[in-house]
């Protein structure tokens, strides 16, 4: 990873003082910069006109006060409190560019983002949240390529190869990463289990050990439930995708996403036969398999926290679960992240796939070319930019070039660590699917799957195979 490059935002906003703006007929940034008269050139000087060339040259010339009084559309589905921070994040480059960036925040954004491109009102920025909706915008011809301004070679130092990967399309960029979330997390008592003298596992035949210890002492080790209305199966279908990374590779997961394989191809079956020695072999889950279908996951971790000491140990669950975590009768947490229970990352299985993680991101993508645009473009690939969102203690950022410093708060400082060294990023399975498949056959035969208490597996995943579209 190469050293952090920041940009020195409070020098580049000293330089923007001496920029020439016509308030009367541009758009005012949100926070206008202090502008002061212009030096009138020798008349013998033609003014500069060539464009700013080189990697984040539209940047430079940006933080030099060139583009001032211009204005950036962007538009993300993030609203109320995490639209606020991402609009409020923006106030750096505002003030030191004068670029006015204007923010919309949309609810149904998909269909917005969807109507106003098609309608020849594309946003000049927006956010996008699937690798294949950016490729549907590429394909119909409406997206900017990103290599032929935006230091690359920087992104691809500091950001994880996946990102990279899954915003190219053709050799050719046109996503950048903004943001991203981690699946890939075991939660675990850390005081009992400390007293208990376990050890947090690095290997899944250290975990398979840890599960086979807790039983010997007469627990149970894993809270696991998938009860979630007609939702219902998601956690199982997290479950399936983060074994085939760890035994058949993203390669593999790939293809099985993609339907270049079939559904139910071998590797995938031999992936559902270890995650079932997890699920159904005798009292490793609470409760059995009737638990598992019957228990809403919002309680799955609950036992972990009873009086009398856990019921059950381990609980792979993102990083939202502690919200779920009990309370008191005035609705105030009881337990805290980090201190009650803390997570570790689950164990790579096979060596040659590496130590890859399961989760989700947001890109941006570029609509219309001018070199505001591109600066904003440009500035978002720094670390400045997610800077003051790090700061949030909520927001993990794509770029792993972020000083780990800036994460002061748990669980992001935990999951930071993760994603600096996860060696492939994959996002669920279930949602890159056909939505027949992904978010109907999929989800309800791993309901069926745990119903049988792990027998079937052949058929139920036939099956889904069967569903595709």
């Amino acid at each position: 990873m190469r050293n952090t490059r920041a940009i020195t935002l409070g020098i580049a906003a000293i330089l923007a003082v001496g920029a020439c703006a016509n308030p009367a007929t541009s758009t005012a940034p949100s926070v206008a910069p202090s502008v002061a008269a212009p030096t009138e050139a020798p008349a013998s000087e033609a003014p500069a006109t060539a464009a700013p060339s080189g990697p984040n040259a539209e940047l430079t010339a940006a933080l030099a006060g060139e583009y001032t009084g211009t204005t950036v559309d962007v538009l993300a589905q993030w609203i109320e409190a995490e639209g606020t921070a991402f609009d409020d994040s923006l106030k750096a480059f505002r003030d030191a560019t004068g670029i006015n960036v204007v923010y919309s925040g949309i609810s149904n954004y998909e269909t917005v983002l969807g109507v106003r491109v098609s309608g020849g009102l594309a946003p000049d920025v927006a956010q996008i949240a699937q690798p294949g909706t950016m490729r549907n915008y590429q394909k119909e011809g409406k997206l900017i390529a990103l290599d032929d301004f935006l230091d690359t070679e920087a992104v691809k130092a500091d950001f994880n190869p996946s990102f990279v990967d899954l915003g190219t399309v053709d050799s050719k960029m046109y996503g950048l990463f903004y943001k991203q979330d981690l699946k890939s997390i075991v939660w675990y008592p850390v005081k009992a289990f400390a007293d208990a003298g376990y050890t947090v596992p690095t290997t899944w035949d250290e975990l398979v050990a840890l599960s086979d210890r807790i039983v010997a002492d007469g627990s149970n080790p894993w809270c696991t439930t998938i009860e979630h209305g007609d939702a219902s199966g998601w956690v199982a279908t997290d479950w399936l995708e983060d074994v085939v990374l760890r035994t058949a590779g993203a390669a593999t997961y790939d293809q099985w996403v993609n339907h270049e394989i079939p559904f139910n191809d071998p590797s995938i079956l031999a992936a559902a036969e270890l995650m079932s020695k997890m699920w159904f072999t005798s009292d490793y889950v609470y409760g059995g398999n009737t638990r598992i279908n019957a228990t809403w996951v919002g309680d799955s971790q609950t036992p972990m926290f009873d009086e009398a000491g856990p019921k059950c140990w381990l609980h792979k669950q993102a990083a939202w679960i502690p919200d779920f975590w009990p309370k008191d009768g005035d609705g105030n947490a009881l337990f805290k992240a980090g201190v009650d229970s803390s997570f570790f990352y689950f164990p790579p299985i096979e060596a040659a796939q590496g130590s890859p993680v399961l989760g989700g991101g947001d890109m941006f993508v570029m609509f219309n070319d001018r070199p505001e645009v591109r600066a904003f473009v440009e500035w978002l690939s720094t670390v400045d930019a997610v800077k003051d969102r790090v700061a949030t203690g909520a927001f993990l950022a794509a770029n792993n070039a972020v000083p780990a410093e800036w994460y002061t708060s748990y669980p992001m400082s935990g999951l930071a660590d993760i994603a600096r060294n996860a060696t492939a990023l994959r996002f669920d399975g279930s949602d890159s699917m056909p939505k027949e498949v992904g978010a109907g056959s999929f989800w309800k035969g791993m309901v069926k799957w745990v119903s049988q208490n792990g027998d079937g597996t052949d058929k139920v995943f036939a099956d889904i195979e069967a569903s595709w579209p």
